[in-house]
């Protein structure tokens, strides 16, 4: 095995004056301003009758559950301190900048969001997601882009080809070299342990190849319920999967059995949903392509 390639970025990407740009930030930001233009491009197109207003709106609304959810959702299932943390700091909450984004949540908070939103403007619910569901996996892959530049959540140890040093796992490394007296030679000759780039196999899997898909499917009208359901299933199956080579969450370990992990266990029910929506879809009837889009008022 060659010398395995080391993760150690600088975490900020531009420097304003007092003010810095974090490339985790950069990564939002580029996330959002992507789902809005595939967004625009979908409704030119007919997927969705609403103005572009309504979109604005939707778009808004999206984000704001990307981010409520995300945070709550995080701070219940995953917050070192347990759910103590809603009598004795609630301001926990809103220490966005101390890390702590969860993907389940924020889906949640998008749900909530679409399904408002759907109803002032006299949608079906399953309608508006299909139309968000192939725009939403960019925004997961610049996610997991910003978390391989952070150098974090990190993967197992592995001898891989393409095995990855986390100078921020060296703590980490350290105790496993100790419990396990085999590893001592591998991190004196990397300096660290070579692990698994949990990070780019997610971008790999929830990004790019569930966008591919995704988009490809969608390109041409379908029956409701059949995008959500790709979408669910999709998700649920890779996030599954890349658990078992993922470093789980230090404050967690592993739930049951010496493997299964907090991802997992939610990742469950997204599978078993996008197997029912799909079931669904085939009596399921289809969205016709909007006529004059752009005279569709709010």
């Amino acid at each position: 095995m060659s010398q395995p390639f080391v993760v150690q970025f600088n975490p900020v990407a531009l420097h304003l004056g007092p003010i810095q740009i974090h490339w985790y930030g950069l990564m939002y930001l580029l996330a959002f301003l992507s789902a809005w233009s595939l967004a625009e491009y979908r409704r030119k197109r007919g997927r969705l009758p609403v103005s572009r207003d309504a979109l604005g709106d939707l778009a808004f609304y999206g984000m704001m559950g990307v981010i409520l959810g995300g945070r709550l959702w995080y701070m219940l299932f995953y917050y070192a301190g347990g759910i103590r943390w809603i009598w004795t700091e609630p301001l926990a909450l809103f220490r966005v900048w101390d890390g702590g984004m969860s993907f389940h949540g924020g889906l949640l908070g998008v749900l909530v969001a679409g399904l408002w939103w759907s109803r002032r403007h006299a949608l079906n619910f399953f309608d508006t997601m299909d139309f968000v569901a192939p725009i939403v996996p960019v925004g997961l892959g610049l996610g997991r882009l910003g978390n391989f530049i952070n150098g974090e959540l990190w993967g197992k140890p592995g001898l891989v080809p393409w095995a990855m040093i986390f100078p921020n796992a060296h703590d980490e490394d350290m105790a496993l070299a100790a419990n396990h007296p085999d590893l001592t030679q591998l991190m004196q000759q990397y300096d660290g342990l070579p692990r698994h780039p949990s990070q780019l196999y997610e971008l790999a899997l929830e990004g790019l190849a569930m966008f591919l898909v995704l988009w490809l499917v969608s390109m041409k009208p379908r029956p409701r319920y059949l995008i959500s359901g790709l979408f669910a299933l999709l998700y649920g199956c890779f996030r599954f999967a890349v658990e078992f080579v993922r470093v789980p969450d230090a404050q967690l370990g592993y739930l049951a059995w010496g493997w299964l992990t907090m991802g997992q266990i939610q990742s469950l029910p997204l599978i078993v949903i996008g197997l029912w929506l799909l079931w669904l879809s085939r009596r399921a009837p289809t969205l016709p392509l909007a006529k004059a889009v752009e005279a569709q008022t709010a």
